[in-house]
């Protein structure tokens, strides 16, 4: 059954519910901060992924952000963002950037559903998990240009290299 099925005849929905719909659905560890708000642990294969969502009304934005602990070596931070430079230009949704002061990586994302629009959970899933997973493909390149000392083109081509088959 596809996620959108059961809303199919409710009006006025709230996309912070559909949201919690999902983390259900996927049995996620959640908290529902707010009435506009939800945190999520979603369970990766580097990392648990601290994943946050607000909607809010005034610009009638669902905002995502996804984010790690990351603590880099002081003198690689002009690696760091060499390599968050090269992240970005590959990205098409959302964003990579780094808050030094509680040291974590973040993925940002908006979906903006201006003039009443809803937004359907297949686009809300579908959000959680391109965050998540770019998340994933890039953890390792930042790895590699900070703690493995890589030069940035070296790091970036582990990301962008496409793994087939199973070990």
């Amino acid at each position: 059954m596809a996620l959108s099925e059961q809303y199919l005849e409710t009006e006025d929905l709230h996309p912070i519910d559909i949201v919690e719909h999902i983390a259900e659905h996927y049995d996620w560890d959640f908290d529902r901060i707010a009435d506009d708000q939800i945190a999520m642990a979603v369970e990766g294969q580097w990392r648990t992924y601290s994943v946050t969502l607000a909607w809010c009304a005034h610009d009638e934005t669902l905002r995502l952000i996804c984010t790690f602990e990351m603590e880099p070596p002081e003198n690689r931070m002009a690696a760091l963002y060499e390599t968050l430079n090269s992240i970005n230009d590959t990205c098409w949704a959302g964003s990579f950037t780094y808050w030094a002061a509680q040291k974590l990586m973040v993925y940002r994302y908006g979906l903006i559903l201006a003039g009443g629009q809803i937004a359907s959970p297949e686009q809300i899933d579908t959000a959680i998990n391109t965050a998540v997973l770019s998340a994933e493909r890039f953890y390792p390149a930042l790895q590699l240009a900070t703690w493995g000392e890589q030069p940035v083109e070296h790091a970036m081509q582990v990301a962008i290299a496409e793994a087939y088959g199973r070990a």
